[in-house]
């Protein structure tokens, strides 16, 4: 009976040694979760999470009753809430180039759903969201239990004094190396480890507060505007004005070798063509406020004059009462329109932004299939820009801005350009819109999903250039904006920069030549990347002049 006793207890002993370590490894993988795709490595793995032994004693330490069931709440809360801020920053980064904002970027959850919904389609995108829910609740049982089985190991008498001063050492030494990685203050010795989690929670507090800050910033420089009220802004403009975004179209177009082969050639003969048809270029580079996505918040800032970086600016800025591009040029007697095919739902924000007219996917007139989540081809768009804007029935001239689709993630299939006199309602694309691998198969290989954006990217640039030399006899002026590079692992270029051109009668491209920009389409490798939030008054300053008569228009 006694060894039945004893072996008993040593089963006991030995059942909860294996909890203890089950639940001291999943606080451990907890801890080390990363938030960034390039910290995914095995090297990941052997860092010494300095919270853990500052929990696992706090844990020991904490007396039972109440007190002990509401600590375990507020961990298991801290560390649910910062793992699903980790996986919103690896999310990010992958996508965007940046990492989350709890208060700028909640809105993007609609924006990535519908995106995912037009690249995988809505069943696998509802299971994916059910499984990340079921995912998130695992995780906060398996935390429960966790920080339960470290709670309940019994203390002798004495020890658990002893517990809470160690745990108290651990967890100053963690803020020791948080303030020394956070640049606050240097350290003599490195601690033996990192207290990357707890310094993630430090930091997305901060940035919490520092985005509140910069939303009343941001509302104060709104309503500075020493353009408001003029009436002589864009005088010297006397035709129509197309600013045309075109998407994912960054600066690894011109110097990343897998891109710049096949993009600088295009730009080059275009160059060559447009000349011969008297047209004049200039060609610079902005840097962009966003990167992988997010293309109105270059739009807004092209357009604005301020630097939209998020969605806090974003709203700010369209709450602000600024006059935005497109406000300034229908005080000045144009038509002001957005032609936005990838629009599919109701966009209440576009009456702040200046905007008379809009033609979202449902206007544009298109009846053919679509392109997985791009609704139309490029071309399409700009024969419903003529069809419907540019016919002449308006005598105002017109001020819009175009925004492409076709070089949309996710890039799959890509079209080809067709007889503009042939293109009608767009079923003539319809062969084209069922050719081809689906996304799903295209996007198990990287190397093929930068081939299909290489080739879609190459598309949208002939599409504009064909437009612009189509219209060269009576020629607007046109703006051509990158919206913003693609995301890193397709660009495989960090930066933020994006090519811009200007195309028109050579009188109204002269008017850029104080913007540092060189003339024709490519940019030269010296030129200094402006801020997208110049623009705005580069126009404002550039364009503002009366027209001179009887000069090359």
């Amino acid at each position: 009976m006694t060894r039945r006793k004893a072996a008993d207890g040593a089963g006991q002993i030995g059942r909860t040694a294996i909890q203890l370590g089950l639940a001291a490894l999943l606080l451990y993988l907890v801890l080390i979760q990363p938030n960034h795709p390039a910290a995914m490595t095995f090297g990941a793995l052997f860092v010494l999470p300095l919270e853990l032994p500052a929990i696992l004693l706090g844990l020991l330490a904490l007396p039972p009753g109440p007190w002990s069931r509401l600590a375990r709440v507020l961990l298991v809360a801290a560390l649910a809430i910062v793992a699903l801020l980790k996986a919103a920053d690896h999310a990010m980064f992958t996508a965007l180039g940046r990492g989350f904002n709890p208060v700028a970027d909640l809105a993007l959850i609609e924006a990535g759903l519908r995106l995912s919904t037009g690249a995988i389609g809505l069943a696998l995108t509802l299971g994916a969201v059910v499984a990340a829910l079921a995912i998130f609740a695992a995780l906060i049982r398996a935390l429960w239990w966790a920080t339960g089985v470290w709670a309940r190991v019994p203390m002798p008498s004495g020890t658990t004094r002893v517990a809470a001063l160690a745990s108290v050492l651990f967890a100053g030494v963690a803020v020791a190396e948080i303030g020394h990685a956070m640049g606050r203050w240097s350290l003599p010795l490195s601690p033996p480890g990192a207290a990357f989690t707890a310094r993630m929670g430090v930091e997305r507090v901060a940035m919490v507060r520092e985005t509140l800050a910069e939303l009343r910033a941001f509302k104060a420089a709104a309503a500075d505007d020493p353009y408001a009220g003029r009436d002589d802004l864009l005088g010297a403009i006397d035709r129509d004005v197309l600013v045309i975004f075109v998407e994912s179209y960054g600066r690894a177009s011109l110097d990343t070798p897998l891109y710049a082969d096949t993009h600088r050639a295009t730009l080059q003969a275009a160059e060559a063509r447009l000349s011969a048809l008297g047209l004049s270029m200039r060609s610079g580079l902005l840097s962009a406020p966003t990167r992988g996505g997010q293309s109105w918040l270059s739009h807004a800032t092209f357009a604005n004059g301020l630097w939209v970086a998020n969605q806090t600016s974003y709203g700010a800025v369209l709450s602000s009462g600024r006059q935005s591009l497109f406000h300034i040029a229908s005080d000045a007697g144009f038509r002001t329109a957005a032609v936005m095919p990838q629009i599919t739902l109701d966009w209440p924000e576009a009456t702040l932004m200046g905007f008379e007219t809009v033609l979202g996917a449902a206007e544009l007139g298109y009846a053919g299939l679509p392109f997985n989540w791009v609704t139309m081809p490029d071309q399409f768009t700009f024969a419903a820009l003529d069809r419907l804007l540019r016919d002449g029935g308006d005598p105002r001239p017109l001020f819009a801005q175009v925004a492409t689709g076709s070089s949309h993630a996710p890039w799959v299939p890509v079209p080809e350009m067709v007889d503009w006199d042939a293109i009608g309602d767009g079923r003539i694309f319809n062969e084209m819109a069922a050719a081809g691998d689906p996304p799903e198969v295209v996007w198990r290989d990287r190397e093929r999903v930068r081939d299909q954006y290489r080739q879609a990217v190459d598309y949208a640039l002939n599409v504009v250039v064909d437009y612009a030399a189509r219209h060269a006899a009576d020629p607007p002026l046109i703006f051509v904006v990158g919206d913003h590079q693609a995301a890193g692992f397709v660009a495989l270029d960090d930066r933020p920069d994006v090519p811009v051109h200007v195309i028109g009668p050579e009188a109204l491209v002269a008017a850029t030549a104080d913007w540092g920009w060189e003339q024709g389409l490519v940019p030269g490798t010296g030129i200094a990347p402006r801020s997208m939030a110049t623009m705005r008054d580069l126009i404002l300053d550039s364009y503002s002049a009366a027209p001179e008569r009887g000069g090359d228009s």
